[in-house]
């Protein structure tokens, strides 16, 4: 699978694209104003302690208090378990290190395990055993490394490693750099606790940039091109340093046309905010978040098969697999996810579609959970959630709306106009009523509304009269009492 990655850099945010066979598969946002927080280490604060919910909040120094469940604290999964209330009282400080970041209304999520990645290991202070990533499936050579990494440790060194997916090929000079150069890291860190105020961020993880040559770079990844000079320079520092195998893909991009138009990730951005996407064959898929969930509908639209209605539905549901595993990445969304396919009699061809979206998803990068199809024909899946979805991060509710997605008619508002107009003439004696209302509605009260704002007013036996505010959406208005 060849593999491309673009590194778009303004100074109020960075932006990468993560292109597989020429079609953006993730793309990742960082702005400066609200850089993630996952990965960062704090001296925390506990506010407040919830033995109900087995839980604490957290002030680190951020608008809202963190959470930080009985479950991620470190030292409670040693011996006997014990309740939050007999581990945490409140004002006492802790290190602390975010797991997921701030989502919607929820605050971060907090582990008190702190864990420090590099290139090929990741650093586990507080525990004791090397573990091997779980994409390096032979025994043998988990074993070997495992032995390699613990045959590299200094002497005396405390603490565990996970051996991550890229160190299969590093050379043990390599295995070293990394040891000591997270050891020294931890160290510092240490230090500071000893020194820093209560709510000080102590270690803050590397920016999306660096982590992209970190985390993302792979064998199959066959170019990495950055359109700033700057932070291509930084990086290829970076690269030289920590990731020598990215140094011989990275790319500086000085063309006229900006990048993300050259490889069409624009129009890829727009067709992910937008609910309906389109598929080759005709049909089409729908998206719709929810705070709860994201439920995802697929229908044959224009597609229809030379063969059988049957095979039509096939087809449609097997192209449809890979729309969905593409734009659950594209734009990350996670938590519970509901795909309704079109309905299949058969068992084999359900079977078929299932296998088939399993392999799609089997190329992203978030863990997936799928429950296969329900009794009423849904696939039940989850993709974890670690950060804002990309609709979350671009977009905000509409102000028309509030985020129901529709708004109320013209006929609707006139009438609860009319309903407001005839409480007040009982509460209030005024000589008459102005209504200020937008076009669309003004207009329904001038023609098909006519009748029923006469007959309201020889009700009410005062004058009503209309005035159009150009700035009002269709659903506000306000009654004046003259």
């Amino acid at each position: 699978m060849n593999e491309q990655i673009l590194i778009n850099v303004t100074p109020q945010e960075t932006r990468v694209a993560i292109l597989e066979q020429g079609a953006v598969q993730e793309l990742h946002i960082e702005r400066v104003s609200s850089r993630g927080l996952v990965g960062n280490i704090y001296l925390g604060r506990v506010a407040r302690v919830l033995p109900g919910m087995q839980s604490a909040f957290i002030d680190i120094g951020l608008g809202r208090a963190a959470f930080l469940h009985v479950a991620d604290i470190w030292s409670n999964r040693n011996g006997d378990a014990k309740p939050i209330e007999k581990i945490l009282h409140e004002g006492e400080t802790l290190l602390v290190q975010v797991i997921k970041d701030p989502i919607g209304s929820k605050g971060a999520r907090l582990s008190t395990q702190v864990s420090i990645a590099g290139r090929l290991l990741v650093y586990l202070p507080a525990d004791t055993h090397i573990g091997i990533s779980q994409r390096i499936e032979d025994e043998a050579e988990r074993e070997q490394l495992r032995e390699k990494v613990h045959s590299l440790l200094p002497e005396g060194a405390s603490g565990g490693f996970i051996v991550r997916t890229v160190a299969e090929t590093a050379t043990d000079a390599e295995l070293t750099a990394d040891i000591e150069y997270l050891i020294t890291l931890w160290r510092g860190i240490e230090e500071s606790t000893g020194t820093a105020p209560a709510q000080s961020l102590l270690y803050q993880d590397l920016n999306l940039a660096a982590r992209v040559l970190r985390d993302l770079v792979s064998e199959s990844t066959e170019r990495i091109i950055v359109d700033s000079r700057e932070t291509y320079q930084k990086l290829n520092e970076f690269a030289q340093k920590y990731t020598r195998s990215a140094v011989l893909v990275l790319e500086h991009y000085t063309g006229e046309r900006p990048l993300f138009d050259l490889f069409a990730a624009e129009d890829e951005i727009e067709r992910a905010l937008s609910r309906r996407v389109d598929l080759k064959s005709g049909g089409y898929v729908i998206f719709d978040q929810t705070e709860a969930l994201t439920t995802v509908d697929v229908n044959t639209g224009a597609f229809v098969s030379g063969r059988s209605f049957d095979d039509t539905i096939f087809k449609t549901n097997l192209e449809a697999t890979q729309a969905i595993a593409r734009q659950l990445r594209l734009r990350n969304l996670g938590g519970i996810i509901i795909a309704d396919f079109i309905d299949m009699d058969t068992e084999e061809h359900k079977n078929a579609v299932l296998a088939e979206f399993k392999k799609a998803l089997s190329r992203d990068r978030t863990r997936i959970t799928v429950n296969g199809f329900t009794q009423l024909g849904l696939v039940e899946m989850t993709r974890k959630r670690t950060r804002e979805s990309l609709a979350h991060i671009l977009c905000e509710a509409c102000p028309t709306c509030a985020g129901r997605g529709e708004i109320k008619t013209a006929q609707t508002v006139c009438y609860e106009v009319l309903r407001e107009i005839l409480r007040s003439a009982r509460q209030f004696d005024a000589k008459e009523f102005r209504i200020l209302a937008a076009q669309t509605v003004i207009d329904r009260f001038l023609d098909e509304e006519s009748q029923g704002l006469t007959m309201l007013e020889d009700f009410i036996k005062k004058p009503i009269s209309l005035q159009v505010e150009t700035a009002y959406t269709q659903e506000q208005y306000d009654v004046v009492l003259m």
